[in-house]
């Protein structure tokens, strides 16, 4: 994601020095126009007047460590952007540090993910005002039109990103059941072209609606894909935060509780539900090979 984020800068004319743990990325990027470094003191030692750092990477401990790296660095005023997805206390904690030493901190929400390059970034980002006035030019570019939101001081951005990532857990879980009960019917409806007509003029109709057209059309039954769902935690902190606000989020903490449960090559509460209702009511149970 970022190797593409580099690319549309760098289509857009901007200076961009570019520095990765593994060289194949700097080399394809140095390609397109980049300008390479061997490390973050070599990075911050190419880039001119106000720096700018842009982060890319996983959230916690790699965050944490580039920080460390970087406050040595860096000069009062200079600016770092996490463009990844943070948990929005961290990026608060990560601001504090930084403005200790002068050094401005903008926590920025990323969507967009691999089709970003072609359609642009939806970018959220808080922080100090002035810093991220200061940024704006790259937000602009990296975003489509209207497609970049300040939203307030330090941690919102991060906030506003995992609300996103949370409601995209909650629609995808909708997704995938209504297109099950549609699968499981006798009436051998084509869910491929249910989901393309969807696209025209439908309340459902999305973006995410869209790709899973483009995945039926690419494997009509799924075949080819085992049904295990992964995370990556921003749900996790959406019903966390929740909890904390005191907000029921039902739909949301449903749609991370069956990812967990496709991950079950066998599952024992299942087991014992089955046992229960033998118990209790005679119930037939189907045993184990």
């Amino acid at each position: 994601m970022g190797g593409k984020m580099v690319e549309r800068l760098l289509n857009d004319k901007h200076e961009v020095v570019v520095y990765n743990l593994t060289r194949k990325e700097v080399d394809e990027a140095v390609k397109k126009g980049a300008i390479a470094s061997e490390n973050l003191t070599d990075l911050v030692s190419k880039l001119k007047d106000r720096k700018v750092v842009w982060l890319m990477v996983p959230a916690g401990a790699p965050v944490d460590q580039s920080i460390i790296e970087l406050e040595d660095i860096l000069e009062a005023g200079d600016i770092v952007i996490d463009g990844g997805n943070s948990y929005w206390r961290d990026s608060v904690k990560r601001y504090e540090k930084l403005q200790d030493k002068g050094i401005h901190y903008i926590d920025c929400g990323t969507s967009g993910g691999v089709w970003g390059l072609e359609n642009g970034y939806c970018l959220m980002y808080g922080g100090d005002k002035d810093a991220c006035k200061y940024t704006e030019p790259i937000f602009k570019t990296l975003a489509p039109e209207n497609g970049h939101l300040y939203c307030g001081e330090s941690g919102a951005g991060h906030l506003v990103k995992m609300v996103h990532n949370g409601i995209e857990y909650g629609m995808m879980q909708a997704y995938a059941e209504g297109f099950e009960i549609l699968k499981q019917s006798d009436h051998n409806v084509d869910l491929e072209k249910v989901s393309k007509v969807w696209m025209h003029g439908s309340v459902v109709r999305s973006w995410l609606l869209e790709l899973i057209g483009n995945a039926l059309e690419e494997d009509k039954d799924l075949d080819k894909i085992k049904d295990y769902v992964s995370d990556s935690g921003e749900g996790r902190w959406t019903i966390q935060t929740a909890i904390d606000f005191d907000v029921p989020a039902h739909v949301i903490t449903a749609s991370l509780f069956t990812r967990f449960q496709s991950r079950q090559d066998t599952s024992f509460a299942m087991k014992l539900l089955a046992a229960m209702r033998n118990q209790f009511g005679g119930h037939a149970v189907k045993k184990s090979e």
